[in-house]
């Protein structure tokens, strides 16, 4: 097969990766691709991800077989549309069903219709109407912005003044925040599954756990994650059955039952308390980090799962899994998820690959021949071992030989099931 990847950060890479690993692999493309993700495949970065015609031609003329879609902005602006009208398969949900990641609105109003389990919410596009109902709740509280943020469009908001300025400074994300969804603050543990699916056959992939605040202990604000280690204790056999039959199978049918089929990647962010599980929030493709983590346990063909779910035959695949533990710590530049510097030089990266770690690149270059920074989540350092307490003590003694000036990263990724 020859397969185009879209998209150039830490999840792509790990999809490069993993996809790489295919038998069935013949010529491999992506756009823009990545420093690591040229290990891997043909890299072409003179074609923006947001030019459908673009990418829809370049498709054509490297007789493409399957479109692979990292980001969700190519998905929520019709990129897979654009594709299968011109009978090019893509693996990426259409754009109607993006609308499930795209629009927070939509995604909610789709579970309250559809008895899916989520937070109580209201929706408001006047900030006073807005800031009035909050008052009334009290906080904690959440406030979403519902259009697209790049996972940062989150503000917990723990106190009555953090919760009004809150609503202010969705502002701060332009369109996206010219409607708001205020929350009910739900408590508990985090999780997230990832789930391939045609459209009909649902196949779950093993839990993971994200951590979204930039500082140890869950501390400061909200990033697109700052590592990730699977599989997650909090979603024992019991839970990932009741996240499978109540959250999962219901949002398909439910998606299918307003007339959208998805297919593609269905991320699911919960909250688990006392044994029930929630909903987050919906993504409508693979988490990143998750992806760093959950990929390097799979035994299975990718890329044969993924031609399933554009086919349409999911319901012949079955995934297997290795019994070790993954862990990735992101290292990320000083300042983010604020401004931060660019083109600031990276060394240990062979060094760290020495000592068994695998190093997604998640926002670097090639500047004069040299591995430089260029983004706020820089690289995905990744270890697996056969317990999760082994994966933690080596993937820090990789981080500790990579440096790149005010480099900063969590000290506490997994430390929650590890207790």
């Amino acid at each position: 097969m020859n397969v185009l990847l879209i998209g150039g950060g830490g999840r792509e890479h790990a999809l490069a990766w993993k996809i790489a690993q295919s038998p069935l692999l013949k010529k491999f493309f992506a756009i823009p691709g990545s420093p690591g993700i040229k290990d891997f495949a043909e890299c072409v970065d003179d074609i923006s991800i947001s030019d459908n015609a673009a990418l829809v031609a370049f498709a054509k003329e490297k007789g493409i077989n399957l479109v692979v879609i990292g980001p969700e902005a190519p998905l929520v602006n019709g990129l897979v549309d654009a594709l299968n009208a011109e009978n090019i398969k893509a693996f990426g949900c259409t754009k109607d069903a993006a609308q499930i990641e795209g629009s927070k609105i939509f995604a909610k109003r789709l579970m309250k219709k559809y008895n899916i389990p989520t937070a109580e919410f209201e929706v408001f596009d006047n900030v006073d109407a807005a800031k009035d109902y909050i008052r009334k709740k009290s906080a904690p509280i959440v406030i979403k912005a519902d259009g697209l943020a790049a996972g940062k469009g989150v503000i917990v908001a723990q106190n009555l003044d953090e919760a009004l300025n809150a609503v202010d400074e969705m502002k701060n994300f332009g369109s996206a925040g010219d409607k708001i969804v205020v929350e009910e603050f739900m408590a508990g543990e985090e999780a997230s599954i990832l789930a391939l699916t045609d459209g009909e056959t649902i196949i779950p992939l093993i839990a993971a756990q994200d951590h979204k605040r930039v500082n140890d202990g869950d501390e400061g604000l909200n990033t697109g994650g700052m590592g990730a280690y699977a599989p997650a204790p909090i979603v024992d056999k019991k839970i990932a059955a009741q996240v499978e039959e109540k959250i999962l199978k219901p949002t398909i049918a439910a998606l299918k039952a307003e007339g959208i089929t998805y297919r593609g990647c269905l991320y699911a962010g919960l909250m688990i308390k006392d044994g029930t599980a929630k909903v987050v929030e919906f993504n409508c493709r693979f988490g990143d980090p998750e992806t760093q983590v959950v990929l390097p346990l799979m035994e299975s063909d990718l890329l044969e799962l993924m031609n399933a779910c554009a086919d349409g035959t999911l319901s012949d695949k079955k995934i297997s899994w290795s019994n070790q533990s993954a862990v990735c710590v992101i290292m990320a530049s000083g300042g983010y998820p604020k401004s931060y510097k660019k083109n600031l030089p990276i060394d240990g990266v062979t060094k760290a690959k020495s000592l068994g770690a695998t190093i997604f690149h998640a926002g670097t270059k090639i500047k004069d021949n040299e591995l430089v920074t260029s983004g706020g989540r820089v690289l995905g350092v990744t270890m697996t071992a056969s317990t999760l307490r082994e994966a933690v003590d080596k993937v820090y003694k990789c981080v500790e030989v990579i440096h790149f000036d005010d480099a900063h990263y969590r000290k506490d990724i997994a430390a929650r099931a590890l207790k």
